[in-house]
């Protein structure tokens, strides 16, 4: 049995659709929080289980009989160490014999404030006793496409990325390697780290823009003060606000650029260019 975490989440829909291709619906686990949102996969055979990350004994239910699990990180930054070590605790207790983590691009380097949560994340699972492989995601490029009307409308596309590149790829892309890692042997041990083939800044992605729309956009550079300031005035979180514009400073040093292609050699094609998502959402 193969168990996804965060199942009705927009990654681990894109990962099962995947694991459809190859495994039996009767194999596959969805553990969600509510399970009212797992009708759908209710109805095409998945077994879906109640359980959440705050609930150690819930998930050690919801692991019954489980072999292989796919840990998706928790949303809730700041609380990720505790959920994720009640994940862990909760697979060893179930005797769960492959554990696959999503991670962060390159986490024991990265200059990304959130690659702490994924560092000791990784810790855990390598001293847990537990057969594992860490899946490194870089940067969905919907992360970024998510400010695309707003750019639309005012001409202006603003970051703090400077022209740092990004490894861009977009979030199918990383699903299909986590249904490989989950579902295929001989990957215990191993650290993925998985980016888009090809990288661009911020201001390639305003031109791109530009030529798709119509409609002139620019990339504004603007400060991490300055960008988080602009993200809350947009009624976006603080803490998503400052998260968003800590991870573009990063990104401006390098921390989002990766030219290994590993992630394309995982999943057997190309990845998805920066030019055939904005062309998905226009």
């Amino acid at each position: 049995m193969i168990a996804i975490t965060g199942a009705t989440g927009l990654l681990g829909q894109h990962v099962i659709e995947n694991l459809l291709q190859t495994v039996p619906a009767g194999q596959i686990v969805a553990i969600v929080r509510n399970p009212a949102k797992g009708a759908s996969l209710n109805r095409k055979g998945i077994s879906v289980r109640q359980a959440d990350y705050n609930d150690e004994a819930s998930l050690i239910r919801a692991l019954q009989g489980v072999e292989k699990l796919l840990l998706i990180s928790s949303s809730e930054i700041g609380q990720r160490v505790t959920q994720h070590r009640n994940v862990i605790n909760a697979a060893k207790s179930a005797n769960v014999k492959f554990i696959a983590y999503t991670s962060l691009l390159h986490a024991d380097t990265s200059p990304l404030g959130l690659h702490t949560e994924h560092v000791e994340t990784e810790k855990m699972l390598a001293d847990s006793g537990i057969r594992y492989a860490l899946l490194r995601n870089g940067w969905y490029t919907e992360n970024y496409l998510a400010s695309v009307p707003a750019a639309l409308e005012h001409g202006v596309f603003i970051g703090a990325a400077g022209e740092g590149k990004i490894a861009f790829a977009a979030r199918a892309d990383y699903a299909a390697a986590a249904a490989c890692v989950i579902s295929e042997d001989g990957h215990a041990g191993k650290v993925y780290e998985l980016a888009g083939d090809e990288a661009r800044t911020l201001s390639h992605l305003a031109k791109e823009l530009t030529e798709q729309s119509g409609k002139n956009v620019v990339y504004q550079n603007l400060s991490q003060a300055d960008f988080v300031a602009a993200l809350k005035n947009a009624g976006l979180p603080d803490e998503l606000s400052e998260m968003l514009a800590d991870s573009d400073v990063g990104a401006s040093v390098g921390g989002l650029f990766d030219d290994s292609h590993t992630l394309s050699k995982l999943i057997g094609r190309p990845t998805t260019t920066l030019a055939e998502s904005i062309k998905d959402i226009l």
